[in-house]
């Protein structure tokens, strides 16, 4: 504990027992000052007299290249949030200044944690560049309630190391300004951790680009967000199961059964062929992302099967680890495979837990981070003492489309934090590294980008506090969700709801086709086109869990249906008109030589710009 927080501790403590000598205990309660409203909450305050100003004259004071980094994104948060424009200077600060201070010399706050002190001026201590940066969250989120802060003083340091939101874009495509809101949230919110399944466009693969892959382009351009807003982008190919993105054109690669069936989404783990296809692909992955994890999943593998029926993998199994050897020692091998080879390249691997059943004689190796979430055989305490870095993350943290969300006030009012996991309750948070909420397509089509926002802030907050610092800050959680509602989105966070196109009637043209539709904004956000005829959809081809994400796919006009989200569109502005883009699909419109409306994704077929003329 820093000299600082045993001082403040005390202090506190003095202050507390003095109050209690000359009032009653329901005087104490309303005497004592409170601290200012952020999410996370402050674990501690200590009110001071008077209050900083935020007002004309401000300056942000930095001199290290630490502090001058963290202080150019404040000054770029401050005026996204219409604070103005902010200077960042070198020097003495004066009376109304923002200090930016990074002292590594700290050792007290951590490598993410900070002190803020609210006086004449405004300063932010942390040990890292880091920590600075959470601070400065700090700072945004009360400037974002008034240009008055109250005079005082905390310490702010997280509990867990590990504070996430997991992302599954591994079929369904989510839109880049979408999860570059998320990144936005998370950092002001103090997650530092975005785990990412999906799939980015390969070149040396072109026979694995189904869609909705992301170019690398994509990918840099998110990447470089994260690192600005210190939210570490992890990548994860799920394998060997759940491969079916990767190797449904490349049945070599497939795991045969004993009666000579393929299983598209299973990779055959004794094939030297199989593992060369996966490492070939990290290493494309490593060219955009630059996260020091690795991801593999490992999940649902032989789910539901009998390894009896892949005789194959007891073979590999026994020769290479002798006649004691189990069929799943096969499945341990490939991922103590992978794990050698991120290692081999800096990075840690991280899997799921459900293939850990104990019916393995090989251990999976050393230092593998383990993401709980299925209660099996082998509890989080058994992988806890067996060394394995353990993260909770429990299917009661889920929000799957179309589906299970998770009881986030349930989970708030049982004060839910990560030593909770699912089948077990830990005593200690020794060995955890955190928690993180996951987002899953099951039912692709089931929500569109803006429901799935909706549910996901408020179960975002809680994942921060419940990681940051004391689960249950507030004695309701109609007190706890009012301080996400007084400290409001990020700075630069885009209204994804905002449709550029009112409603009406309009004459839709483009090269090759036209026609009269009646534009009608959804509750989502989006729009309905609607003739005489019905309204527009996309929904032949072949189906992705739920959803018609096949290339050429025609665009039909069907009967309206209000609760049918692939007649919903998102028009984006380009050039003077704009992409008709479907907001499950995420392709855009193109149309054909004889005139037919057509989705591609946008890198393949040039999407077709639609002129709207009202009549």
């Amino acid at each position: 504990m820093g000299e600082f927080r045993k001082r403040l501790l005390r202090l506190l403590g003095a202050a507390a027992a003095l109050t209690l000598l000359v009032a009653p205990t329901s005087a104490v309660a309303q005497d004592r000052p409170k601290a200012p409203v952020t999410v996370p909450a402050l674990s501690n305050w200590a009110a001071e007299t008077g209050s900083y100003q935020y007002g004309k004259g401000v300056r942000l004071v930095a001199d290290s290249p630490a502090e001058r980094r963290v202080a150019d994104t404040l000054a770029d948060d401050l005026r996204a949030a219409g604070h103005g424009t902010v200077p960042v200077v070198r020097g003495g600060a004066r009376t109304g200044d923002i200090v930016i201070d990074v002292q590594p010399a700290t050792t007290s706050l951590g490598t993410e944690g900070y002190e803020l002190h609210a006086g004449r001026r405004l300063s932010v201590t942390g040990a890292t560049e880091t920590g600075a940066f959470y601070g400065t969250r700090t700072v945004l989120q009360l400037l974002a309630q008034g240009d008055r802060i109250p005079a005082g003083r905390t310490v702010d340091v997280p509990r867990y190391k590990e504070r996430g939101v997991g992302v599954c874009a591994c079929y369904i495509h989510i839109t880049l300004p979408w999860l570059e809101n998320l990144v936005r949230e998370m950092a002001y919110n103090k997650l530092n951790q975005l785990l990412v399944e999906l799939k980015v466009k390969s070149d040396a693969h072109p026979e694995a680009n189904t869609w909705g892959y992301y170019t690398k382009d994509e990918i840099r351009r998110l990447v470089a967000l994260g690192d600005r807003y210190h939210v570490e982008i992890i990548p994860e190919i799920n394998s060997p199961g759940h491969m079916d993105p990767w190797i449904e054109s490349r049945p070599d690669l497939q795991l045969t059964d004993s009666d000579g069936n393929k299983q598209p989404a299973r990779l055959d783990v004794t094939q030297q062929a199989a593992f060369d296809y996966y490492t070939s692909l990290m290493d494309e992955y490593a060219q955009v992302f630059t996260a020091k994890s690795w991801h593999m999943g490992a999940d649902e593998y032989m789910l539901g099967s009998d390894y009896s029926k892949y005789p194959q993998m007891l073979r590999y199994a026994q020769d290479k680890y002798g006649r004691n050897a189990t069929p799943q020692d096969a499945y341990i091998d490939f991922i103590n495979r992978v794990q050698a080879y991120a290692a081999s390249k800096g990075k840690q691997l991280r899997i799921w837990n459900d293939g850990l059943t104990g019916a393995n004689t090989v251990p999976v190796a050393a230092g593998t981070t383990v993401e709980h979430w299925l209660n099996v055989t082998t509890k989080p305490s058994q992988l806890i003492a067996q060394g394995y870095p353990l993260m909770n993350a429990a299917y009661s943290l889920y929000l799957v489309r179309g589906g299970f969300h998770s009881d986030t006030e349930s989970l708030y009012d049982q004060s839910w934090d990560p030593r909770s996991f699912e089948g077990e309750k830990l005593t200690s948070g020794k060995g955890v590294t955190g928690a993180k909420i996951s987002l899953w397509p099951d039912n692709g089509r089931g929500e569109t980008e803006n429901e799935v926002a909706v549910e996901l802030w408020p179960a975002l907050r809680h994942i921060a506090q419940a990681t940051w610092g004391d689960p249950h800050p507030d004695a309701t959680y109609a007190e706890f969700t009012a301080r996400g509602t007084a400290v409001g989105h990020a700075p630069g966070w885009r209204d994804l709801t905002r449709l550029p196109v009112a409603n009406g009637t309009y004459t839709f043209r483009t090269t090759g086709a036209s026609f009269e539709a009646d534009i009608t904004r959804t509750a989502d956000g989006y729009a309905t086109v609607r003739t005489a005829d019905g309204c527009l959809e996309v929904s032949g081809g072949k189906l992705t869990l739920n959803v018609p994400l096949q290339p050429g796919v025609e665009a039909t006009w069907k009967n309206c249906d209000p609760a049918d989200t692939l007649q919903r569109w998102q028009p984006a502005p380009a050039a003077d008109g704009f992409h008709l883009v479907n907001v499950i699909t995420q392709m855009a419109l193109t149309v054909t030589d004889d005139g037919r409306p057509v989705q591609y994704p946008p890198d393949q077929r040039t999407p077709a710009v639609w002129h709207l003329t009202a009549p």
